[in-house]
Order: C-alpha cells, then structure tokens, then sequence
C-alpha cells in the first residue's frame, strides 16, 4: 500500500493581543523599550499593518474569475494586462517583495474582466511568498478557471531580504515566467507576448 501522507491541521490564529505581544517582544529582542514614547503604540499599528499586508489569506482568487463574459463578437486573439504593480513579503525574511506582473491569456469563447486579473495578483501577493510559486500560483489559477488555449505570466521584483541585508545587492530585479498551453508549445505565441509586454520596461 502506498504510505500516506499526514497534512499538519491549520494552527489556531492568535487572538490580536498575541500578535500585540509578539510584536513587543521582537522589539525587546531588538534592544529597545516598547514602552518608550516613540513605541508604546507600534504593536497595534504592526497588528493592524499585517491585516493590509496580508488580507490575501481572507480572499478566494477563484471567485474573482467566476463571472465571464461570452458576447464578445468571436474575439480570440491575445488579451494582455500589464505592469500590475504588487507588494508582497517573503516567507523565508518576512522581507518585502515589490514587483510587478504581466498577464496574457489566449480565451476560449469566454473573457474576464480586466480588474479581475489584477485581483488574482492581489490576493496571491498580499501573502508570504516565493516569486517562483506564486507565478505558478496566478498562472494555474487563471487556467483552471477560465480553460483558456493558453495562459503566460511574467513577474519581475526586487527583494528587500537580498537589497537590506545579506548580499546587500540593491538594484537587481529577479524575472520568473510561467508558460501554459499555447504560450508554451507554440514558439510565435510566445514571442508575441514578450514582445507586448517588452514595451513595459
């Protein structure tokens, strides 16, 4: 028999005073006095930062893409949305990640509202990430939902875990592509998309 494998369950989510404190404890950690002027109010306003920063775990990017529309005259070539700027935070720094990303779909008898794709982008961003798999993420979901002939995502960003400390290396972007379909297998395709959203650099 195969061997299963075990899911670890979903921890509880602390309550906002748990966060509160953690935040305190950090800055004790740090050296410094959260009790201090300056301070005394920073773990409510970090508490209340991370449910901006990371509202992405409360959304469904499925159901962005839920509502299509048909009556578009036949129309089958191309749809690109470029230049979605994002802010996202790495999961191995808790660093942010700014970038942006370019999304082109090739549909089938169906579109999608333009602000729905950058509302995909959103909500895989507004949580911890890695460049890699939230490419994938956004390209994948877009191709389950819509079945379109092809889906290609490009996301270039700058990561503040590698520009702040580490290397200290400022000035350099990194570049992640997911190809799907079309976008894959067929070579002009492809090079039709870069060369749209080249215009964007």
């Amino acid at each position: 028999m195969p061997k299963k494998t075990s899911i670890a369950p979903k921890p509880q989510r602390p309550s906002r005073e748990q966060a509160e404190e953690a935040v305190s404890t950090l800055l004790r950690w740090a050296g410094e006095n959260p009790q201090r002027e300056g301070l005394i109010d920073t773990p409510k306003r970090v508490a209340r930062a991370y449910e901006d920063w990371f509202s992405g775990y409360k959304d469904d990017p499925v159901l962005f893409l839920k509502r299509t529309f048909e009556e578009v005259e036949g129309y089958d070539e191309m749809i690109v949305l470029r230049d979605i700027g994002f802010e996202s935070h790495c999961e191995h720094h808790m660093a942010p990640i700014i970038g942006k990303a370019h999304i082109g779909y090739l549909p089938n008898n169906k579109v999608v509202g333009i602000s729905k794709l950058a509302r995909v982008v959103e909500a895989f961003a507004r949580r911890f990430q890695v460049q890699e798999k939230m490419t994938a993420q956004i390209a994948n979901c877009i191709g389950d939902v819509l079945k379109p002939k092809g889906v290609a995502v490009v996301i270039e960003a700058a990561h503040q875990c590698m520009t702040t400390r580490g290397i200290h290396k400022s000035g350099v972007s990194m570049v992640t592509s997911q190809m799907v379909g079309l976008f894959r297998t067929d070579a002009r395709t492809r090079a039709e998309f870069l060369r749209m959203i080249d215009g964007s650099r």
